[in-house]
């Protein structure tokens, strides 16, 4: 492939496996569309899907997806610890490789007219794809949730850039963007009181005047009675990793918590995690052609 876009779709269903599974055979033995990883959380109640492809076989996958998206999930049933406004809540796209931004505009454009006329979802566009300020951060834009969209949507302001003016009731909203690739990161506490979780994330989160690429809320992972800081982090290579896990530990001091473990949602770029290597052990002049494996599939 000589142009390639990565897609992470996100979706309302963490529990129901074979309901997951439906919706990701969409996308299996697709040409010139290479699935590389899917991740569901029973907390969240909610699948983050990472797939590549050529920009004209996007539109085709993301059509036949959403299909199976919205004929397994119902949001009038839907519950779940993390914000969602839609069955297919977010279809972000990233340029990966002879494509750039704009040309993932196009291809944003061109799926969020799908999914309003195809299957009657309000639909707008957000960060890069964004044709107002209002709508850059994905956060404002999924600000009431599924439940208070019926609401929401009858503002003039928020009036959706495809699709019907009102809610569909069984398949919500859709966000629809190109961005810098996120890194999905939480971290766990060592506590059953959602309240410190909470706290902790408005410190460390931008809009809380904590780190600047950071979005960040607490979270409840009742199957283990802990409570997590789960995380957005938009830009890694301005806020890098370590920095968000060191803040979040430093701050969990303070009511007597301890970390005890984190995770990363999805992918993650290989320069992320190098990055908090060389913090964390102090390595000294280290260079990426030291890799191994980067060096054998040159």
């Amino acid at each position: 492939m000589n142009k390639v876009i990565e897609c992470i779709p996100n979706f309302s269903e963490g529990r129901d496996k074979a309901a997951i599974e439906k919706i990701m055979d969409t996308l299996r033995g697709r040409e010139n569309i290479k699935l590389l990883d899917y991740s569901s959380d029973e907390d969240h109640n909610r699948t983050v899907v990472t797939f590549i492809g050529t920009p004209e076989a996007m539109v085709d996958a993301i059509a036949d997806f959403a299909k199976a998206v919205y004929e397994n999930i119902d949001m009038t049933k839907h519950s779940g610890g993390h914000p969602r406004m839609g069955a297919l809540d977010v279809v972000p796209f990233v340029p990966v490789k002879g494509v750039d931004a704009a040309e993932c505009v196009e291809v944003a454009e061109k799926v969020g007219k799908l999914l309003g006329e195809k299957y009657s979802i309000p639909v707008y566009l957000y960060e890069d794809a964004a044709r107002t300020a209002a709508r850059k951060n994905l956060a404002d834009v999924r600000k009431g949730q599924y439940e208070g969209f019926f609401e929401k949507i009858k503002l003039a302001e928020w009036k959706p850039d495809f699709g019907p003016e009102q809610v569909n009731l069984k398949g919500g909203c859709t966000a629809v963007g190109v961005r810098f690739p996120l890194v999905a990161f939480n971290v766990n506490l060592g506590t059953s009181d959602l309240a410190v979780a909470e706290n902790i994330a408005k410190t460390v989160r931008h809009i809380g005047g904590g780190l600047r690429f950071v979005k960040a809320m607490g979270v409840m992972l009742h199957d283990r009675n802990i409570t997590q800081v789960s995380m957005n982090l938009v830009n890694y290579e301005k806020t890098a990793v370590y920095r968000a896990f060191e803040m979040i530990r430093m701050e969990a001091r303070r009511y007597g918590v301890a970390v005890v473990g984190s995770e990363v949602v999805g992918l993650i770029p290989m320069d992320a995690l190098i990055n908090s290597a060389e913090y964390y052990l102090q390595i000294e002049n280290f260079s990426k052609d030291q890799i191994l494996e980067r060096r054998i599939w040159e």
